[in-house]
């Protein structure tokens, strides 16, 4: 099988185009090695500079306007779609949502830069949404901009580059099994720490009906609406009686929640991520009645039940 540099050499634009467009698409796989290698055989005169930028440029908006079209098609439900292609799916998507309420269509330059990050950015520009012109715009420049760094920066270096390949070059068949090992280890770890997250989840889930039958009890009980602004400017209403509380108000809990009453958190990430890492940490603090509403707000929606308006200014939401 040929090594990356060896089919960069042999298919060139190609490979550029085909590597840039799978990693901004999603694929956990990294890209710099493949610019930076494509910069230097510029710079050794055999591929076009200019080419090489436009390449990965095309595959990059390509890629972009693919999740943008999603998002516009989809909803929110795309989400879920970007966990499935992260290695930290649920911290990636509470962070990203929170930089790209900040930042807006800005932030679409910034994630190109961001393993992983991008399809996210894109996806959520489809949901909010922003229009396809300012859309087309900022993804652009982003593409441009991400593409030229680094292929330039392989160009001005093609020099050292050459030289740190033939070395590399050397070693192998070591070299690759050894980046390979690595490589499972890493993701057998991160396999191991989501697995052991999703049982506690699945251990402290509360389902829609129960907490509905715990509402018409009269039980002491908290709602805790975690959710972003995004999320709440996308979706405005609130499981009635509800708190919007972020989760940084959250560091000191005794100050904000009753310890003696049950607490129930919702949010809008996949699996519950939020909520779920809510209540691990109010668990930690002796909170022993804490669970997260399996399905968030939209599950509760879904089972028919009564919802009501939740509006945040700009000032609570900071």
């Amino acid at each position: 099988m040929a090594s990356g540099p060896d089919l960069l050499v042999q298919y060139g634009l190609l490979v550029v185009f085909a590597w840039a467009f799978a990693v901004q698409a999603g694929m956990p796989a990294p890209a710099v090695p493949m610019l930076l290698g494509a910069g230097a055989l510029s710079g050794a005169g055999r591929m076009n500079l200019v080419l090489a930028i436009g390449a990965a440029m095309l595959a990059t908006l390509g890629a972009d306007i693919l999740w943008y079209s999603l998002g516009r098609a989809r909803g929110s439900q795309i989400l879920a779609t970007v966990c499935r292609f992260s290695l930290d799916p649920d911290s990636l998507i509470r962070r990203g949502k929170e930089r790209f309420s900040a930042h807006r269509a800005r932030y679409l330059i910034v994630a190109k830069f961001l393993p992983g990050v991008n399809p996210l950015a894109a996806g959520l520009a489809g949901v909010v949404p922003i229009g396809l012109a300012p859309f087309l715009v900022f993804a652009a420049a982003g593409a441009l901009l991400w593409a030229a760094v680094w292929i330039v920066l392989g160009y001005l270096f093609s020099t050292v580059i050459g030289a740190v390949a033939a070395r590399a070059a050397r070693f192998g068949k070591p070299l690759v099994i050894a980046a390979a090992a690595a490589l499972i280890v890493y993701l057998a770890l991160k396999y191991a720490r989501r697995h052991r997250f999703l049982r506690h989840l699945q251990k402290a889930r509360i389902t829609p009906a129960e907490l509905k039958a715990r509402l018409e009890t009269g039980a002491p009980l908290v709602i805790v609406d975690l959710r972003t602004p995004l999320d709440i400017e996308t979706a405005p209403y609130k499981i009635p009686g509800a708190r919007w509380i972020p989760p940084e108000s959250l560091r000191d809990p005794h100050r904000v929640l009753p310890r003696d009453h049950e607490v129930v958190f919702y949010c809008a990430e996949p699996n519950e991520a939020t909520s779920a890492r809510m209540a691990l940490a109010l668990n930690s603090r002796g909170f022993k009645k804490v669970h997260p509403l399996s399905g968030g707000l939209e599950a509760w929606r879904e089972a028919g039940f009564e919802v009501e308006p939740l509006q945040i200014d700009s000032a609570a939401a900071r």
